[in-house]
């Protein structure tokens, strides 16, 4: 028997975190929590976030993206956790994970990703479709990693970073917190400013 899940958002990304959790068929979602009353999704809007705290289903993926604000999704995150949410990881059946990695709590993976041999990726991430991610990289809590990103081996990347589609890391690069990578650019240095 599948395990009830609610999802937090109803626009674009909800729609492709709707099929990646279709595609793995372990959850049924159960309905959509956003202020809006019309989505473009199959699933009911049961309320905003006020509702929370009289749902009985403990299961959630925060299905908002981070493009306009990095640090959205770490307080969505926190303020669910402190309202006993569960957050399971999502990883569609589409993609490759190495069994030698690990993935936290509430990270979903898109499909047609690759993920390497001893590869670290945090809690309440979005590696998004398309995105290989080689050996040995290390990926902190609450980053979006965009479609077609490429980060080659060894390197490491802060918590609430964005980086932008088509973006490629070579390899053993170190990208601070809070960092972000705008689409298509290519990084053969450490990053440490906000924005590059």
């Amino acid at each position: 028997m599948k395990k009830k899940i609610l999802l937090l958002g109803s626009g674009g990304h909800a729609i492709s975190c709707a099929d990646v959790i279709e595609s793995e068929n372990k959850y049924l979602i159960i309905g959509l929590i956003d202020k809006l009353k019309y989505s473009k999704l199959k699933y009911p809007i049961i309320g905003d976030d006020k509702v929370l705290k009289k749902i009985k289903y403990k299961n959630i993926l925060i299905a908002i993206g981070s493009i306009k604000n990095l640090l959205k999704r770490e307080k969505i995150y926190q303020s669910l956790k402190k309202m006993n949410f569960d957050f399971p990881k999502i990883v569609s059946p589409h993609s490759y994970i190495s069994k030698n990695s690990k993935i936290g709590e509430g990270t979903i993976i898109m499909h047609n990703v690759v993920i390497n041999s001893n590869v670290s990726i945090g809690k309440n991430c979005i590696i998004n479709t398309g995105a290989v991610i080689e050996h040995g990289v290390s990926i902190g809590n609450n980053c979006h990693v965009s479609t077609g990103v490429i980060i080659n081996g060894d390197s490491s990347i802060g918590n609430n970073t964005f980086i932008g589609s088509g973006a490629v890391i070579i390899q053993n690069i170190k990208i601070e917190k809070n960092c972000f990578i705008k689409a298509k650019k290519l990084i053969l240095k450490n990053v440490t400013s906000k924005k590059t």
